[in-house]
Formats: C-alpha cells, structure tokens, sequence
C-alpha cells in the first residue's frame, strides 16, 4: 500500500489531496497545527494518520515524519503544501512581521519537511521517494500586492530544483506543482473582499480544489523512473498568460 505525508493537510488543497489520496487506497500522514481540523479531514478513515504540528518546527516536522514511518513502513511521497498568504501592499506597506512569517512558512517550512523526508527515503528499503512541492502560479508571475508570497514561491522553484539534482543517486524524485486560482478558502477570501469593496466586481476565475488534487494524484502515482518536474494546473481564464 502506498504511503503519502502530507502537510498543511487541515483545509484547502492539502485538505481535498489527502481525501482524494485516501479514496485512492492510500494510507496518508495529515500535519497541520490544528489537530481538531485534521481529525475532521481524517474523518475516523482506517488509513489515516493525524500529527499535529507547526511546519516551521523543525522538530515537530521530523518528529511525525518519523512516526508515520513507524506507523506504516516506507515513505513514498511526500506532498509539501503548507503554505500562507499574509496581507497584500505594496513592499513599503507590507510589515516585516508578515515577510517574515511568509519566509518562515513558505520556505522554511517546505525546506524542513523536505528535509525530513528526504532524510527518510534515503535510507529506507527500499531507497526512494517523491517529494512534490506546492508552488504557485506566482513561482512565475506575480499576484499585484503580494511581495512576500511572490518571493518564497520562487524560492521554492529553486528549492525543488536543487532537491532533484541532489535525489538522484538515492533515486528520490521531486517535483512542483503550481496551481492558479483554486477555489480554497485563501482564494475565496479575495473575492469576499473584492465584493465588499465592490458589490460589482468581476472575480478572477477559480476551478474547483479537486481539480488540483487530481493533478497531485497524477504526479505521485508515476514510477520513479519518471518524474512531472514542473506542472502548472490553473482555471483556464484566469489572468496568468500576460498577467500584469
């Protein structure tokens, strides 16, 4: 049976992945800080497994990392997918507490849980793994007003570059997924404060969550000898292609 951890698992895309996962005949490890919301994702599901936790922790991150190892044996995928969006401005406007608390979880946080995985699949039996990383739309193009998300999203494009070359001689694959406009809480509370702002106002086209999950899906059921290095799953008219 094949195993997946996966992080930020508590609501949104990390939420409907470890779902769509566990309809698949996964056993899937869910870590997020809230564990009430993961036990709810889990729903008393025979192949779920619930660690609470912070993602900038890193002793927390090893630490269920590990448990789940010990849980279910080797780790086959892991999907990086915590991730925070603080509130946009212009770089003058946004605080050097939310740049922070942006690097801390987008960046920090997918290097520890990669980090711990890796560690893992490197010396299990048998050796390997996939490591898959949540990037954005915005690894590419830029959301206006939203500086520190931009930054650590390209970030972990070099991330998961660098986790790929240095995988190879222990056969551990990695690659990003980077999803425009999926209709997750982050994404609908744009709308709800472009319609008070607005009562008129056209929202940017959004897709349903499941539609990224199944891309996830695609992604981690392939064999190691093939790997989606960069694949880009977006509501087909959002504002991306000449994105300004």
């Amino acid at each position: 049976m094949k195993t997946i951890f996966v992080t930020g698992a508590s609501s949104g895309i990390g939420a409907t992945t470890a779902r769509m996962f566990l309809d698949h005949g996964w056993t899937v490890g869910l870590f997020a800080r809230r564990r009430a919301a993961l036990e709810e994702v889990a729903d008393g599901h025979a192949q779920a497994h619930v660690f609470a936790g912070d993602v900038t922790d890193a002793d927390a991150v090893s630490n269920a990392v590990e448990a789940f190892l010990d849980a279910t044996g080797p780790l086959d995928v892991l999907f990086n997918n915590a991730g925070i969006f603080t509130p946009p401005g212009t770089i003058d406007e946004i605080s050097v507490r939310d740049w922070k608390a942006s690097v801390d979880v987008n960046l920090t946080g997918m290097f520890l849980a990669a980090r711990a995985a890796f560690a893992v699949m490197r010396r299990q039996d048998p050796q390997g793994g996939r490591i898959i990383n949540n990037g954005s739309v915005s690894a590419y193009v830029p959301r206006p007003g939203a500086a520190a998300y931009t930054a650590t999203k390209h970030g972990v494009t070099g991330l998961t570059r660098q986790i790929s070359l240095d995988g190879r001689p222990f056969d551990i694959a990695c690659g990003q997924i980077d999803i425009g406009n999926a209709l997750t809480p982050m994404v609908q509370s744009f709308n709800d404060k472009a319609l008070a702002e607005d009562p008129d106002a056209e929202l940017q086209p959004s897709m349903a969550v499941e539609d990224a999950a199944r891309s996830v899906l695609h992604m981690a059921e392939l064999p190691l000898g093939a790997n989606v290095q960069f694949m880009t799953v977006m509501a087909t008219k959002m504002p991306y292609i000449g994105r300004g």
